[in-house]
């Protein structure tokens, strides 16, 4: 019996457990005023029967062309689909309404561009140092970055651009060839500067990238954020005594600034246990990519490593006023079904494929990806 479970990764599953919990119990202080937790709670044993069911099924189908540009297809039509039938919501057309569900289709996208990136990438193993492969792959990614930046989700966007980046460098592409594109980036965005924009839009940009500058406005939630993340100190100040979250200085605490209200409450201790519980999910996701079976399996792997790395460290700088304030959430932590589905769909798979990894040839594939 337990052979059919030897796919199952324990440590990496008990390394989220504690995420998980650490986020229900900064909900559950507000049990009385809202019902985050038993949301967040049916959300979660639904991820896990998602995480599990696809663990068991053969995922090799992933690897076919017509799959996976089925998938890109219909999730870009989900998200065009948004600005004639998607809900505002704080000022972002980003979400389907369906009575009390809400669905973001930009979540689970960012699972599908990973399975895109990993199938054009492994496919081209050979001739990837070819400069037309990062205008390939672009192409791929700017899809998804620019519907949703036009909603305008800048969060979704950020994590879209870091997958494809990050999937980029470790494909193996030239790195000359990727820093002429950067460096041509970095060119227009100087010029559209200097020579297109007017001054009160080099105002609204100064005030997104540094919204310190307007504690009163525009910086009024990054600052509640260092307040709450400071005033934690060493060890928090207890479970529901966060007061910049309990008296609601901190918005969106269940969400965007989940990691700020979890700061006040559990300190710098509380703070390092959960990167270190961060910090072996990722090295478990890792451990998979080495175990690949084909190089889409290690390339998948590192994308969804990728992917959770771009998500942690936006929101986390974002709420100890290092980056933009842009609406990003904390995995497996802040409160939401799409996003908390779409991890565990992501691990799902992950285990899924190391049913017929390579284990005793674990060194040869990582030599093959690494071209030695």
């Amino acid at each position: 019996m337990l052979s059919h479970f030897r796919h199952i990764d324990r440590v990496l599953l008990l390394a989220v457990a504690p995420i998980l919990g650490a986020g229900l119990i900064s909900m559950y202080a507000f049990v009385g005023e809202n019902n985050f937790f038993e949301r967040q709670l049916f959300w979660t044993a639904i991820g896990f029967v998602v995480c599990i069911g696809l663990s068991f099924i053969d995922l090799r189908m992933l690897r076919k062309t017509y799959t996976i540009l089925a998938l890109f297809l219909f999730f870009s039509l989900l998200l065009a689909a948004l600005f004639s039938l998607g809900s505002m919501v704080k000022g972002a057309q980003s979400w389907f309404h369906f009575g009390f569900l809400a669905f973001q289709p930009a979540d689970p996208m960012k699972l599908v561009l990973i399975l895109v990136l990993a199938k054009y990438f492994s496919r081209r193993h050979i001739e990837i140092a070819h400069w037309k492969h990062i205008f390939i792959s672009g192409c791929y990614a700017l899809i998804p970055f620019l519907l949703v930046l036009i909603q305008p989700d800048f969060g979704s966007a950020i994590v879209f651009f870091g997958i494809w980046f990050g999937m980029t460098v470790v494909s193996g592409i030239s790195k000359k060839h990727l820093c002429i594109v950067f460096g041509a980036g970095l060119l227009a965005s100087f010029l559209l500067w200097s020579f297109v924009f007017a001054p009160y839009q080099r105002a609204r940009i100064l005030t997104f990238l540094n919204p310190l500058t307007d504690t009163r406005g525009a910086g009024y939630n990054a600052n509640q954020s260092m307040i709450a993340v400071g005033s934690g100190e060493l060890l928090g100040k207890g479970i529901g005594y966060g007061t910049q979250s309990r008296l609601k200085f901190l918005p969106e605490y269940q969400t965007d600034f989940i990691f700020a209200s979890f700061a006040e409450e559990w300190g710098f201790v509380g703070v390092f246990l959960l990167l270190l519980c961060y910090g072996i999910v990722i090295s478990r996701i890792l451990h998979a990519a080495m175990l690949g079976a084909t190089n889409f399996e290690t390339l998948f792997a590192l994308g969804l490593a990728i992917f959770f790395m771009t998500q942690l460290t936006v929101n986390i700088g974002m709420n100890v006023g290092l980056l933009p304030v842009t609406g990003q959430t904390l995995p497996f932590m802040s409160y939401g079904g799409s996003h908390l589905l779409t991890e565990f769909a992501g691990l799902g798979i992950l285990m899924g494929m190391r049913r017929y990894a390579r284990v005793a040839h674990a060194e040869s594939a990582k030599n093959e990806f690494l071209g030695i």
